[in-house]
């Protein structure tokens, strides 16, 4: 700016150069530069090698979309004929692809959604529980922007309407639209560009009052809310280096890591709104319909009712179920080569149960769903149950007392009551915990006689504790060894 002052003060190149301290060339180039309509911080550009071929580069990049690689334009322009490093390739082809992308770049409108207008949904990579692969089944509620986030085995028609289900009574209500991609368990087909829609889908939307809307196909951004959820999720939940999270050790456990993750994410400010999206989410409700009290069976299966023996019936074969379904729906449903079980709980319609399919004759029972009642088909231990204060007495004194009674029957002892009475008059004298002891003793050696527990307890207060105990039985003999009896017979000498 000093030198353009100075020339237009003196109107001479060598002037304005002593005034402004520079060469009068350099004056010179600037003013002609200014009168050019050119910007003299530009630098000019000079001639590259393979400006002969730019036209090429362009078309290849045009004809590609933008997706060819530079070092496959080199290979072509090096055929043609061109010299040049690759390097140079690589920055021409970065420059033309970005000046084709900036007159091509998709804008989108921005969208103010309204109060109970939308829910968006869709299904994301889960980690693996016991080396098995899990889904995420996701939820957007556009306006509030709360996020819910379901656990499930499969990606099928019967467990999508299940976390349907689960998630719009998490939420209190159901939107005008459920927006998802177009998966084969809501559109079957396109003709002409129109998605079909799976007319089970059909049917929950009309039983929740909802409409099911699809994006275009291969266009995720149309559905941007969930498809963030998807990603956020995954980076939290799923075990990678970056979180150090770690394996989970079963699908309870993954679970509650996906409840305990809603419950974080909608209670922090969101940062388009600024508000808690479970702040938002009651001024939505009010905006919802509501939701029918029984889920939709579509996609679900059968239903059975669960017996008194916390089974049911299915195709003829008796299946488990876990403790606190007796007497309830649920329902059932053939995957693959499973079948899956489905009941209503807490947080919704929720699995809760997977077995093999078997055949008749041949029932499917879970030990875990029976955690109070051993397992196998052996002989049950009688469990002492008092009938009267006297055996009350005897089995108040502790465990070896149960012991000794349970091994005195079954090895036929007789004057069992008058030996229990005895054992409690004892107690009174040396204490119940010394009685107890040797009547647990008495049950392991099989020492059921008159005057045996006496004996023991005077062993204990005399002696140390007793190591391992000996059964006195046809196997054992107090005799230190045979040696004596090999000379039987002999003469003597």
């Amino acid at each position: 700016m000093e030198i353009f002052e100075a020339f237009d003060l003196t109107r001479c190149a060598w002037s304005a150069a002593q005034l402004a301290g520079c060469d009068a060339k350099t004056v010179a180039r600037y003013v002609a530069i200014r009168d050019a309509g050119g910007d003299p911080f530009v630098r000019p550009r000079r001639p590259r090698s393979i400006d002969p071929f730019l036209a090429k580069v362009e078309e290849l990049v045009d004809r590609s979309r933008g997706r060819i690689r530079a070092d496959k334009v080199h290979e072509r322009l090096a055929a043609m004929g061109y010299g040049g490093s690759e390097r140079t390739t690589r920055r021409a082809v970065a420059e033309i692809k970005q000046a084709w992308r900036a007159g091509r770049r998709r804008v989108w409108r921005p969208w103010v959604p309204e109060p109970g207008m939308w829910l968006q949904f869709d299904w994301g990579e889960g980690p693996r529980v016991g080396g098995r692969r899990t889904l995420l089944f996701c939820a957007w509620l556009a306006w509030s922007r709360f996020r819910v986030v379901i656990p499930a085995w499969d990606q099928s028609l019967g467990t999508l309407v299940a976390c349907i289900d689960a998630t719009l009574r998490v939420i209190g209500g159901a939107p005008t639209y459920l927006l998802t991609d177009n998966a084969k368990t809501v559109t079957i087909e396109h003709v002409a560009g129109v998605p079909v829609r799976h007319p089970q889908m059909v049917q929950l939307g009309r039983y929740y009052g909802c409409t099911v809307q699809t994006c275009v196909p291969y266009d995720p951004e149309s559905k941007g809310g969930v498809e963030a959820t998807v990603k956020i999720a995954k980076a939290d939940l799923v075990p990678t280096s970056a979180n150090l999270r770690g394996e989970y050790a079963s699908f309870a456990e993954l679970e509650r890591a996906c409840v305990c993750w809603c419950e974080r994410v909608n209670a922090r400010p969101h940062r388009e709104t600024k508000v808690p999206p479970a702040d938002r989410l009651a001024t939505e409700r009010e905006h919802l319909h509501a939701v029918p009290a029984e889920p939709h069976g579509v996609g679900l299966g059968e239903e059975r009712l669960v017996d008194e023996d916390q089974t049911i019936r299915f195709g003829s074969v008796r299946y488990s179920t876990p403790p606190g379904h007796i007497g309830q729906r649920v329902w059932c449903r053939v995957q693959g080569e499973e079948l899956v079980i489905v009941a209503r709980t807490g947080r919704g319609l929720a699995e809760i149960a997977r077995h093999a399919l078997s055949t008749p004759g041949n029932p499917r029972i879970a030990e875990e769903h029976y955690p109070d009642h051993p397992g196998g088909n052996g002989p049950r231990q009688p469990r002492p149950q008092p009938r009267t204060a006297e055996e009350a007495a005897f089995l108040g004194l502790g465990e070896g007392a149960h012991r000794w009674l349970i091994e005195a029957a079954a090895t036929g002892a007789t004057r069992v009551r008058a030996k229990m009475a005895h054992a409690v008059e004892l107690a009174a004298h040396l204490g119940s915990d010394r009685v107890d002891h040797a009547l647990g003793l008495a049950a392991l050696a099989g020492r059921f006689a008159d005057d045996d527990l006496a004996a023991i307890c005077d062993h204990l207060a005399a002696e140390s504790p007793p190591g391992d105990v000996v059964i006195a039985d046809e196997a054992h003999s107090a005799q230190p060894g045979t040696s004596g009896w090999a000379r039987l017979g002999e003469a003597a000498r």
